[in-house]
């Protein structure tokens, strides 16, 4: 009994030991000169440039959540955001909903990014995108009941991240 005991502690340990030495994937997410972002901002009424700061901190939230999803062990992923448009627009002359950001086929969310992607043995894969999603308001069940001022633009990151760096099923 004693030894089927110690086997079982010592295959915990081991495996303990082995999930600690796997390296993680990661997302280090940067903004270039938010300061100057075309509509970055929920609260400005949009007469404004520049983004709020709880923009970027969801913005990179999602995109980690994205990483620890879809990459691979040991890989590592930087994204330089430099410009956000978020969905919407806020339309001032009505004046009953000056802080209502209205949705339209017009307003689609747009992210330019560059990326480089790191893997041990490989080369490094970078690329500069712009990042839209001019169907948004289309999609089904995107903006039903969500209470997410965010949710064209985590959907959009979402189809995008998938694409890009989603492991692809062997045949």
């Amino acid at each position: 009994m004693r030894s089927v005991l110690a086997c079982a502690v010592l295959m915990v340990l081991a495996f303990d030991s082995m999930a600690q030495g796997t390296p993680t994937a990661q997302v280090e997410v940067r903004f270039d000169h938010p300061e100057k972002f075309r509509d970055a901002s929920l609260n400005s009424q949009g007469y404004e440039r520049g983004a709020d700061e709880q923009v970027m901190k969801a913005l990179s939230a999602h995109l980690q959540q994205l990483g620890q999803r879809y990459l691979q062990p040991g890989q590592q992923l930087r994204i330089d955001i430099r410009d956000i448009d978020l969905a919407g627009r806020y339309e001032p002359w009505n004046s009953y909903a000056y802080d209502v950001r209205f949705m339209r086929e017009i307003t689609w969310p747009t992210i330019e990014l560059n990326y480089t992607l790191s893997q041990p043995g490989k080369p490094d894969q970078q690329a500069q995108e712009r990042v839209s999603d001019k169907m948004y308001l289309s999609r089904p069940g995107r903006q039903v009941s969500s209470s997410d001022r965010l949710f064209a633009e985590k959907a959009m990151l979402d189809d995008w991240f998938r694409q890009r760096f989603a492991p692809k099923p062997t045949s």
